[in-house]
Parts: C-alpha cells; structure tokens; sequence
C-alpha cells in the first residue's frame, strides 16, 4: 500500500489530549500547522514511554548544548481543536535529535497488523520509502517537547486514582483487588 506521510515542520500546536472520561478515556496526538490538523490515536502507555524517552532526550541536549534550552515554550493548556478526526492508531513512535538543526523528530507510524515481530527486525520501520503504513512526522524545538512533555504528564496523572492495595487504577465502581483475594475494593 502507498504510505502517506503527514509532515508538520515547527507546528503551531502539538499536543497530547483526551475524550471521554477517565477509565474510558482515548489519548490523541494532535498537530496543526496553518490550517492543517491531524489526530492520532495512542495508548496511555506510550505516551508515557514518549514522555520518559523525550525527558531523557532533553536531559542528553541540555548537558551536551546548554544553550538549545534556554528558551522556555509556553504550555498549552488548550482543548484539542475540532474536528477530532482519527487519521491512524499509532503503532510505533520515533524519536530522532536532529543535531545540524538543534530541533527534535517525532514520527508516529501506523498500526500495522501486517508486520510480526520477527519482520519489524528486518526492515527499516521508520524509514521514508513509498510503501508501508501511514506516518506523521513533527519536527519542533527542544522547548515546545518539553512543553509538549509536561502537559502530557499532567493528563496521564489525571487519570483515576490507583487502589491503595495494589495500585491498580479504581473504576467509579470500585475494582476487583488481585491482593483482596477477589473482593471488590
């Protein structure tokens, strides 16, 4: 199939946002540039591994460039823009420092049920060829991931309170407790 790539260079938003309530919550990443928007649909727990690569990334950038973060970019504190439209559900995520450019790739390829796990070993995932699934490339500035990171962390964290016995997310029902035998807590 042809790929389409969505590239987004210097965005004016990119975001991480939700819909629905917590436990039932979608995550999306959203990018607009201009008039362009896109939607793509992640897992609470890549966007928590996303966060924890790109922090480790910046902590890298700032002892070796100093001066790459001494710009600070506002956090935007704003709802994802409408239409929310999903374009993909997100499969794999790259991050890339771009050194020449002193900005940061990420690229969020499609879900493709296609390749297995021995495949994705032998071919170039992320790679810019004319075949395979769809992928949004964004290319911002060392300041606007770190903005893009602490909005993140506060959306996952405000997701539902964790069980005081296992620390497995309560439900508005309660849970069923694996350290309570079964009972609900």
């Amino acid at each position: 199939m042809t790929r389409i790539i969505h590239l987004y260079e210097s965005p004016d938003r990119f975001i991480v946002g939700t819909v629905g309530e917590p436990g039932e919550r979608t995550f999306f990443i959203q990018a607009k540039e201009n008039r362009r928007l896109i939607s793509v649909v992640v897992e609470k727990s890549q966007v928590v591994a996303l966060v924890e690569r790109v922090g480790f990334l910046l902590r890298e950038i700032k002892r070796e460039h100093p001066n790459v973060l001494a710009k600070k970019a506002l956090i935007d504190e704003g709802a994802l823009e409408n239409p929310i439209i999903e374009e993909f559900i997100v499969g794999i995520i790259g991050l890339i420092w771009l050194g020449d450019s002193e900005m940061i790739s990420m690229e969020f390829q499609a879900l493709d049920d296609s390749i297995t796990a021995q495949d994705s070993e032998e071919i170039d995932i992320l790679s810019d060829s004319q075949e395979g699934p769809d992928l949004l490339k964004v290319i911002i500035s060392p300041a606007q991931a770190e903005a893009f990171c602490l909005r993140a962390m506060r959306l996952v964290n405000a997701g539902r309170q964790p069980c005081t016995f296992c620390g497995l997310p309560l439900d508005l029902r309660g849970h069923v407790c694996p350290r309570a035998n079964g009972y609900r807590r």
